[in-house]
Formats: C-alpha cells, structure tokens, sequence
C-alpha cells in the first residue's frame, strides 16, 4: 500500500502551515499511522543537519519530530537559502549545487522537480501517510509557471489540499476567497476546505462569518485554531512575533538582526528562559544597554559584517566591552570576531576579503564544499555536555583556538574564547538547547545559579498542544476520510 498524501497550503506566509503540518503528524502518530512529513520546496536560512549527511529546512526537522523520526533529506528536497535579495544558494537532497539568480533558478526548475518527485516516490512508499506543506502562497501570479512548491506538486501527484489562513493579522475571509479565486478550476476542485489559524475570541461571534464562507465557496471549514500562546516551536524563518514579559530578569541579551541571519532558532532557549530577556535590534535600531551581545549565524558574512559597521555596531560593541559586558559569535558570528574573512571563489558574494572585528586572533577562508554534521562533546566551561550541529563553509585558523570552547567526541575542539574571558566563538548551532550547556554559558554570562531549562522537553510539549487542538478543534472525522483512515469519534 502506498502512503495516503494530504497538502497544507497558506494564503501567506507565515499563515501557519509548518505548524499545522507538524499539529497533524503528530495527530497521526498518536493513532498508530506511520507518517512523515515533506516540503518539496523550502526558503529558508533556519536550516537543520539530516541523518543522512545533508541539510534541510528547520521547520521540516521539528516535522519530522512529531513524526518520531529523524531529519532527513527526502523530507525537504528543495531548499533555497537566499544570500541576497536576488540570489540563493540551492541545495538539493541536502547539498549544495550552486548559486543561482531567479531567473537562473526558473530555468533549473526541471532538475529540481525531478529532485521533488524522487523523494516524494521514497516516502510514498515508505509511510502509510505523508503530510505535505506548501510554501508561500498557491495564488502568487509571478510564480505559477512552473510551479514545483504548491498546486504544481499537488496536480502532479493528486492529492486533496487544506487551505490555512491567519485571523490574527485580519482580512481572513479576504485572503481565502481570493485566493480561491485566482486558482484555476482543476486547483479550486482540488482544495478541500480551509482551516482558520490564530483565533482570539468567542467563536460564537465568528461563526456568521464561516457560515458566509461555506456557502460563498462551497467549501467546508475544517476548524478554527486558536492563538496558542507560548509555544515554544522553532520557526521555519520568520523571526519570532511574540514578546514574553518575565518577572525575575537576570540576564539582558540583545541580538542584531543581519539582513542575511540564519538559524535564529539558536536563541529559543533564551528566549524561552525566565531570568533572561531577549531583545532583537534591527536596522536603524539603537542597541540597549545589556549584559551579553551574540552575534548569530549569517549566510553571507562579509556583506554582513559590512552592514554591522554601518549600523555602528562595531563602535557599540567595543563601548559594550570596555564596560565588562560579554560577546559570543555563532557561526558567521564566531568568523566576525577574527581579523579577517576571506572569501576568494565568491561562495557568498563577490570574490575578496573583508576586515573582521579583531577580537579574536584568527582569520578565515571560505571554502566551496560546506561542513554539515552533527556534533556532541563537552564545553571547557566547567565540563557541561553540550550538543549541536555544524552548518558552514568557512574554515577558521589562529592562536584564538588554542583556547577552545569546547572539547567534541569526534576529537575536535571547536570556537575560541578571549585571555580577558568576554569574548566567545562557538561554530555550533544549538549551542544552548542542552540544559548544562546553557547553564554553563549563563553562568559565564553572569548568572550563576539560573533556573534549569529542558528546551527539548518544551519542544515535545508544544508539539503534543498542537495535536491536542487538532483534536479538540478540527473535524478529524473529516481527515481521516482524507487520508482513507478509520474514522474515530
């Protein structure tokens, strides 16, 4: 028997289809269905490193963990990591194959749907059900030709379609019809019927406005979702929208938002921690005064550390250090802090070489083949096991790592930190997500006897509230018909 697949398509962005789709996966594995989840295309620079060697779209792992499975490649064939505002690197079954313009990329599309169907061919006969999220929106003119993310897929493989809309931003009724409307006919028979994400408020009051839908469209509402506050999910790419407001703050951390950030979802733990506030600064943003400075991930370093000057943050954060304060650098945060970043064959822009902040001793060279494992070790701060993964082209060399960060299982050693003990590069993503780990790292901060944080158990929590609201708010009798399950009351 060949899996049963369902799609989930958003009128927008961020209209809540990864996490429906992980909502879903794990709504089935609780009823025993052997599922998996899949994204034939993915933008995203929030990336995560696959059991097979490869990368993937960060959403799609936090998918494939409410299927109980591990990362892999099949499960997001396609994924573009935009470098600029009209390039990307493509990277197919977890590898990287070139840079690529949009018009490049259009031409390539042939070669990347073939990469599409192969997995989709894999998983199809694999799981008994695969749940399948779209990207962006089915309704984008400009984008139809050649279609290999949304309803192009979906036609190619005939499968139903599930249409998600956020009320939280408003227009919801607007976003759904129209796009209903610019579908063609064999698309519009294809959508199933909707689900409305986000909802605040009595659904007494909505239901005049589902009742208009129903009958204007033709179509079922599934359900509504309501706003699910605190939900501890990594997001696909969109920088989280909710601010928490904590008693008992201990720790200020701000990050600068690059234009070109990548795996954002490294500051979740702080994010999520109680004696710590997280503040992103964007552009044209005075940065506050705090205890730690980070410098996150960049999937374009030098261009990015070309924007950090004209931003004035190099002033800011030697202002921030002569008054005691701490620094970390992940990934191409951790290539900022040395004297130089070279990039000679162009990997992420124009071929050259970029002056680095100098505050550790070393420089580094950007290398065509990307480094992409997963890593475990411990850190040098007091022993704590750490765990993380590796996503970078670059390699760094310098006195800087003869004080390294951390000790790994592989027999590596990884990041530097200063002789002064405020500075800290790590190449490592999840560098906090351990309890110890971010213990140790908040105590080299300042906070010494922080409240101890499981991210991985908050991660399993919120996906188990996201099964609970498929079963407590969309009609299951409806999707299980769907995917020709037996239909449970």
């Amino acid at each position: 028997m060949t899996a049963r697949v369902l799609m989930v398509q958003g009128c927008t962005s961020d209209a809540g289809k990864s996490t429906l789709v992980a909502a879903l996966c794990r709504w089935l594995r609780r009823r025993d269905v052997r599922v998996a989840p899949f994204k034939p295309q993915n933008m995203a620079l929030n990336a995560a490193v696959t059991v097979d060697g490869g990368e993937i779209g960060r959403a799609q792992a936090v998918q494939a963990q409410a299927c109980g499975l591990a990362p892999h490649t099949d499960f997001n064939p396609v994924l573009l990591k935009p470098s600029s505002d009209k390039g990307a690197q493509v990277i197919l079954h977890g590898r990287a194959v070139g840079q690529m313009d949009a018009v490049g990329y259009h031409d390539y599309k042939r070669v990347a749907f073939d990469a599409v169907m192969a997995s989709h061919r894999r998983l199809v006969d694999a799981y008994d059900a695969v749940v399948v999220e779209g990207a962006g929106s089915p309704a984008e003119i400009n984008l139809r030709a050649n279609d290999i993310a949304n309803m192009g897929y979906a036609e190619a493989v005939d499968c139903p379609v599930l249409l998600v809309a956020d009320i939280d931003r408003g227009g919801v009724f607007a976003h759904l019809v129209g796009t209903l409307a610019l579908l063609s006919e064999s698309e519009r028979v294809r959508v199933a019927g909707f689900v409305i994400n986000r909802f605040r408020g009595d659904i007494a009051l909505l239901q005049p406005g589902l009742d208009w839908l129903e009958q204007e469209t033709g179509k079922p509402v599934i359900g509504v979702l309501p706003y699910l506050h605190g939900l501890h999910l990594e997001a696909e790419d969109a920088l989280p929208r909710d601010t928490v407001a904590k008693d008992g703050v201990r720790l200020r951390v701000v990050v600068p938002v690059l234009p070109r950030i990548s795996n954002h979802t490294d500051f979740d733990p702080l994010r999520a921690h109680p004696h710590v506030d997280l503040r992103y600064v964007g552009p044209g943003e005075t940065p506050p005064p705090c205890d730690l400075v980070v410098l996150p991930g960049s999937k374009a370093t030098r261009a990015d550390l070309a924007w950090l000057r004209s931003q004035g943050w190099d002033e800011a954060i030697a202002r921030h250090l002569r008054y005691g304060g701490k620094l970390i650098g992940i990934c191409g945060g951790l290539q900022m802090l040395g004297h130089a970043v070279h990039d000679p064959e162009g990997i992420e822009g124009p071929a050259g070489s970029s002056e680095g902040l100098g505050l550790l001793d070393f420089e580094t060279t950007l290398m065509p083949d990307k480094q992409l494992r997963t890593t475990a070790g411990r850190l040098c701060l007091g022993g704590a096991a750490v765990r993380g993964y590796e996503i970078h082209c670059g390699t760094s060399h310098g006195p800087a790592f003869d004080r390294p960060v951390a000790e790994l299982d592989d027999g590596r050693v990884d990041g530097a930190l200063s002789a002064d003990g405020q500075v800290l590069g790590t190449y490592l993503h999840g560098v906090f997500d351990a309890p110890e780990a971010l213990a140790a790292l908040l105590a080299w901060a300042g906070v010494r006897d922080a409240q101890a944080l499981d991210m991985a158990g908050l991660r399993e929590e919120a996906i188990e509230r996201l099964a609970d609201a498929v079963e407590a708010h969309l009609d299951t009798r409806f999707l299980s018909t769907l995917l020709e399950l037996p239909c449970t009351a």
